[in-house]
Order: structure tokens, then sequence, then C-alpha cells
């Protein structure tokens, strides 16, 4: 596996290898990660990994500072899974210059849900994917770029931005990564103690009670979700949010819309101190 540090030598690594297949990710790896780039190396001619912990994702109260860096054992992992090139560069390599150019998403899609909890955070995550696509396909006619669907709402955001911008990638979307009780993996998971990660499954339960509640069509889906918050905050949990969706642009299923295959359910909470964020399909 090759390392680069700067977008040009990226850009000359790259050159002549054909087709990019691109994981972007934060570092901190877990299986969840490794999955993307075992599904990237079915679609390119080359696998390419970024680690980059994007400043401007975060809030000033946010755990930026602190997000775990686990550099030497994230290259060991990506090089046991066929990672061909790994992109790390620093902030002063990605951001020579304050970004005061950045992408802003929809409202209507990037204001929702995460939008809501964490206002700019998409713009951050916008902004930085746009720039990493720049580089990493710059020097192709396109390739391939395989996201996690744990984070749901940024899976969606990134594909429509893709789509509005014409760009020459094909976005994936790979299913959550989990533990045998249901955890999603996480790299914030490493916060929890051993109390709290016996506990962590209760928002994927949760999730679980939603969807299921939703199907059957007993009670009006706000009156379920209420219900669901209660449930979880029974718990010891601080519930943003726990809610019923339409797959495609995140908005509220009309009264009577309620049917499987087309739906979401998507849930924020905060366990002591850390904050998980989950989904499940139904």
């Amino acid at each position: 596996m090759q390392i680069v540090h700067t977008i040009d030598a990226l850009r000359q690594a790259l050159a002549g290898q054909g087709k990019p297949a691109f994981v972007p990710t934060m570092g901190n790896l877990h299986e969840g990660h490794l999955s993307l780039v075992r599904r990237a190396r079915h679609h390119g001619d080359v696998t390419v990994a970024s680690i980059f912990v994007n400043r401007l994702q975060f809030l000033p109260h946010e755990d930026f500072d602190s997000y775990p860096r686990t550099f030497e054992d994230d290259c060991a992992k990506l090089r046991a899974h066929g990672c061909d090139i790994l992109f790390v560069p620093s902030e002063s390599d990605l951001y020579p210059q304050p970004q005061t150019f950045k992408v802003q998403p929809d409202p209507a899609l990037a204001d929702i849900l995460e939008g809501q909890f964490r206002p700019g955070f998409f713009t951050g995550v916008c902004t930085v994917v746009m720039k990493l696509f720049a580089c990493v396909f710059g020097t192709s006619s396109g390739g391939v770029a395989v996201f996690g669907k744990k984070d749901y709402q940024q899976l969606l955001v990134i594909k429509h931005m893709v789509q509005q911008f014409a760009l020459p990638v094909e976005v994936i979307g790979v299913d959550t990564t989990r533990a045998e009780d249901g955890l999603a993996l996480s790299s914030r998971n490493r916060y929890l103690s051993p109390e709290q990660r016996d506990q962590a499954s209760a928002l994927y339960v949760q999730l679980q009670w939603l969807a299921n509640q939703a199907l059957e069509g007993k009670e009006p889906l706000h009156q379920l979700e209420a219900k669901a918050m209660e449930r979880l905050a029974a718990q010891g949990w601080q519930p943003d949010y726990l809610t019923v969706r339409q797959r495609m642009n995140l908005l509220t299923p009309d009264v009577g819309a309620i049917q499987s295959s087309t739906l979401v359910a998507l849930g924020a909470a905060r366990l002591k101190n850390t904050r998980l964020i989950d989904n499940l399909e139904f």
C-alpha cells in the first residue's frame, strides 16, 4: 500500500491507474470501514482510502480534538484488506487557504434530523467530500465512492450532491455492520464504558420496535415516535429523535403511505457523553 500526503503526490500515484474506487474515512477504522474497502475492490481498478478528520463538520463543542486517531493500526488494517493507495493529508495539505468556498446542500434535506441538531454539519461534509472527489478523481474520467449506510442522511446528501453537480462518480451505499447484539459499529463506540456498551444496543432495539409498530398501523406515526423516545429515555438515554421517514427524501410519509420497502427509521441519542446514531430500512 502506497501512503501519500499531498494532493500532487496522490495524483501522481493515480496517474494511469484507471478507475479509482474510493473510501473516505476519518480513521479509527473498524470492521464497518473495512467492509467498505472490500466492496470498493470489486468496483474499480485501484482502491483508494483517505484518512482525514475534517474540522469543518465539527461544531465548536464537539470532539474534534479528542476524536480517536489510530494511524498505525489503521494502516495495518487497510494493507490487510487490499487498499492500494492511502491518502492522509494534513489540514494544511487539504486546506492550504481558509476554505471560504463551501458546498451548501439543500436545506430541505440537510437542515432536518442531524442537520437540526448539528447546524452546518452537512455543509462541512459536502465541502470536504467535494474536495476529496476532486483530488481522487481529477486524473480519471470518474469512478466509484463507497459509503456506509449507518450515516443514512449523509449518504443521501452526498448522492444528491453528486447528481446535481453531474459529478462522474457512482456512489455506493453498504449495509451497516453490527455487533452480535445489534449495535452499529462506530468509531465513537470507543467512548463507551463497559456498562454503557452493554446498554448501547437499546437504540437499535427501539428503532426495530418503531418500525414494527409503524407497519402495524394501529397508532398515528407521531404518537409511536414519541413513545419510542420515551422508552429509550426510560433506559437513561437522552434522545434527539426517533422517527420514520421516506427513504428517498427523508420526508414524513403521508397517512396511509406506510408500506414496507419504502421507509427508514432513524434515531440519534446520547448515552451519558456519547452520541450515537443508527437507522433501519424497512
